[in-house]
C-alpha cells in the first residue's frame, strides 16, 4: 500500500517515478518537524548529527553542509528556503575521500568542520583533514558534479579551515589546529591562497590565542563587514562551551573579541560552531550544533543582531552583548512562504540510486550493493570481512543514517538469501556507535538463527555477545529497533549533558506482531559522531568467488 500511494504521488507529479533528489523535496517527518506551521519555529531546527555546521545563502537559497568525518558520500549538503525546512540537495564527495587506496573505516578521522561559500559562480567547501591537510572541492551546480578533491596545503594538525575573498581580490584562509596532531591548539591562523584558491602561498600566522580566556577556541568561520574583518568561532569545549567572535580592521590582527553567546539560563548546552547568514529582508541569522551524547551534535537557528558593529546571538534578555539561545522563534522573514519539508529519512528502494540519507562507513566499493529498481528494493552482497575482524566497528559496508528524533522506530524489510555450502553470512538491522546493538540474521550449521547482539567498546576491540537467539524457518523477515529518548542526562549529578537513548529490539514474521528479542540496550555515539542505524551484509573472510545478499524491500523511520 505504501508503494502504491508512493507511485500515485509520482504520477500525478509528472508521470514516472521521481528521482531521488526530487522527491526528497516533498519528504515531511513523521518523527521530527521544526516548522510549527503557525509562523514559528522550534529548535533544533535539524535533530540530527550535522556536526559543525556551515550555511551560506545564494540569492533566496540557503545551502548547509557540516562535518562527514570518514562516512561515504562525504559532505552532504542540505538546501532550505527559509532557514526552517530543509531537504538533501547533494553530496560534493560521493565517492571516495584521498587517499582513495584506503577502504578501511576511518571512525572520527577525515572531513572535519567543512566551510561552504559561493564566489563567482561556483560552490567552494574546504576542511581540513587532521591527518593529510588543508582540502577543497568545487562545482557550478550544489547538486555537482563537483570536482575530485585538491589538496591545498599538505599538513598534519590544520583543521576547520575557512576562506574569504578581500575586495583587493586577495584569499585568505582561517584555520585551528588540532592538538592531538599538531601538538597546539587554542589558537587561530590566517595564511594566504592563490588567487584561484588551490594551494597556500604563505605561512599560517597566529592570530589569535584563546590560552587564558577562550581554552580550545576552534572552528573559525571568516567574514568581512563594515571594513571589518570578523572570526565566529567557538570554545570552552564540545559540550559546555559558548560563542566568540573575534574583530579587527587587518587580516593578520590584532583581533579584539566578544562572546555573543552563551548557555545562560538555557537548558541549550554548548551553543557554540556554526555560520553566520542574512536573508534578503536584511536579517540575521547563526547555526550552530549542541551535542546530546548518543544522537550527536544537533543544528538550532538562533536570531541574530548587530549593535556597534559586534553581533549578539539569541536573546539577549540583559543587555549585556551575550545572548541565550533560544527553544522557539518567529520563522526568519525571507520575503516568501513556503511549504514544510524535512530531510528524508524513510526509503522505500524505488529507484536505481541511494537516498542521499544513507552513508557506507569507509571509501565506497561498487560490489556492495545493486539498487534494484525494477523489484523496487536494495540488494545488498555479503562482502567478506578482514582477517582480523572482531565487530562490526571494523566492517567499511555498513549502510546507516543519522537519528532523526529523539524518539522514534527504525523498521525495515528484507529476504536473506545466503549461499548454502558456506556457513557465517550475516545481514541484519544495526543500532552503530561505540557500543553497538543488532537484530542479526546469520547462516549457521542448524540454518538461519535470528540474534538480539551487543558488542560493548566496539572502538577499543570489543566482541559481541548474544543476548536472546531464535531460529528461522522463512528467510523473509521484519525487524525492528525502537529508539526512546527518556529526557534523563547521563552524569547528571556530576553537570552531564549527555541525553540518555534506549533501544529496544524486535521482530515480524507478518509485519503485523512484533515480538521482542534481547534486551533494553542503551545507545552510544560513534567517534565524533552521532549514533547511526541501518543495515550491512558480510561473509567470513574466506576466499569465495561468490556471496549471497540481503534484499532491503524497505527502510521506515515512524513515530
Amino acid at each position: 500500500m505504501y508503494k502504491m500511494k508512493q507511485l500515485l504521488l509520482s504520477m500525478l507529479l509528472g508521470g514516472c517515478m521521481l528521482p531521488a533528489l526530487h522527491a526528497q523535496d516533498n519528504y515531511v517527518s513523521e518523527v521530527w518537524v521544526a516548522d510549527q506551521g503557525d509562523g514559528t519555529y522550534k529548535n533544533p531546527v535539524l535533530y540530527a548529527d550535522y556536526s559543525d555546521p556551515d550555511v551560506i545563502r545564494v540569492g533566496e537559497d540557503y545551502y548547509l553542509t557540516s562535518s562527514s568525518f570518514g562516512c561515504l558520500p562525504g559532505l552532504q549538503v542540505l538546501h532550505s528556503k527559509d532557514l526552517v525546512n530543509w531537504s538533501f540537495a547533494g553530496v560534493a564527495v560521493p565517492h571516495a575521500l584521498p587517499p582513495v587506496t584506503d577502504t578501511a573505516p576511518q571512525h572520527g578521522n577525515r572531513v572535519w568542520a567543512p566551510c561552504i561559500r559561493h564566489h563567482n559562480g561556483e560552490f567552494y567547501i574546504f576542511w581540513g583533514d587532521p591527518d593529510q591537510g588543508i582540502f577543497m572541492v568545487k562545482a557550478k551546480d550544489v547538486k555537482g558534479p563537483w570536482c575530485e578533491p585538491v589538496l591545498v596545503k599538505a599538513a598534519k594538525g590544520i583543521i576547520d579551515t575557512t576562506p574569504l575573498w578581500d575586495e583587493d581580490g586577495r584569499v585568505y584562509l582561517a584555520h585551528a589546529y588540532a592538538g592531538s596532531r599538531a601538538g597546539l591548539k587554542s589558537v587561530i591562523a590566517v595564511c594566504e591562497l592563490s588567487a584561484d584558491a588551490t594551494r597556500t602561498i604563505g605561512p599560517s600566522r597566529i592570530v589569535f590565542d584563546g590560552h587564558e580566556a577562550h581554552e580550545t577556541c576552534e572552528g573559525p568561520k571568516f567574514y568581512k563587514r563594515n571594513g571589518y574583518y570578523y572570526m565566529f568561532f567557538p570554545a570552552g569545549g564540545v559540550p559546555t562551551g559558548w560563542q566568540v567572535v573575534a574583530r579587527s580592521k587587518n587580516v593578520y590582527g590584532p583581533y579584539e573579541w566578544r562572546t555573543v553567546m552563551a548557555q545562560g539560563d538555557s537548558p541549550v548546552n554548548g551553543p557554540h560552531q556554526g555560520g553566520w547568514v542574512d536573508t534578503p529582508t536584511g536579517e540575521d541569522w547563526f547555526m550552530h550544533f549542541q551535542d546530546v551524547g548518543a544522537a550527536g551534535r544537533l543544528v538550532h537557528l538562533q536570531p541574530m543582531k548587530w549593535v556597534n558593529d559586534w553581533p549578539v546571538i539569541g536573546e539577549d534578555k540583559d543587555g549585556d552583548g551575550c545572548g541565550d539561545p533560544v527553544l522557539t522563534w518567529k520563522k526568519p522573514d525571507v520575503g516568501k512562504t513556503y511549504p514544510i519539508c524535512t530531510p528524508q529519512e524513510s526509503d522505500e528502494f524505488n529507484t536505481n540510486i541511494l537516498g542521499l540519507q544513507w552513508q557506507w562507513n569507509a571509501n565506497i566499493n561498487d560490489k556492495w550493493h545493486f539498487c534494484d529498481e525494477e523489484h523496487g528494493c536494495l540488494r545488498l552482497y555479503s562482502y567478506p570481512v578482514t582477517e582480523n575482524y572482531k565487530s562490526l566497528w571494523d566492517v567499511p559496508n555498513m549502510l546507516l543514517q543519522k537519528f532523526p528524533a529523539p524518539s522514534f522506530k527504525a523498521t525495515m524489510k528484507l529476504k536473506f538469501a545466503p549461499i548454502a555450502k558456506y556457513k557465517g553470512e550475516r545481514t541484519g538491522l544495526v543500532v552503530m556507535g561505540m557500543d553497538y546493538a543488532g537484530i542479526i540474521l546469520e547462516s549457521t550449521e542448524s540454518g538461519l538463527v535470528l540474534s538480539q547482539v551487543e558488542c560493548k567498546k566496539a572502538d577499543r576491540g570489543g566482541t559481541e555477545t548474544v543476548n536472546a537467539s531464535v531460529p528461522l524457518k522463512e528467510n523473509e523477515i521484519y525487524l525492528r529497533a525502537e529508539i526512546t529518548s527518556t529526557g534523563e542526562k547521563i552524569g547528571k549529578s556530576e553537570g552531564g549533558h549527555d541525553l540518555v537513548v534506549m533501544c529496544q529490539m524486535s521482530y515480524s514474521t507478518n509485519g503485523k506482531k512484533f515480538q521482542k528479542l534481547g534486551k533494553p540496550f542503551q545507545v552510544k555515539e560513534g567517534k565524533w559522531i552521532g549514533a547511526k542505524v541501518g543495515t550491512f551484509c558480510t561473509r567470513p573472510a574466506i576466499v569465495t568467488n561468490d556471496g549471497g545478499w540481503a534484499d532491503v524491500d524497505w527502510f521506515r523511520i515512524e513515530k
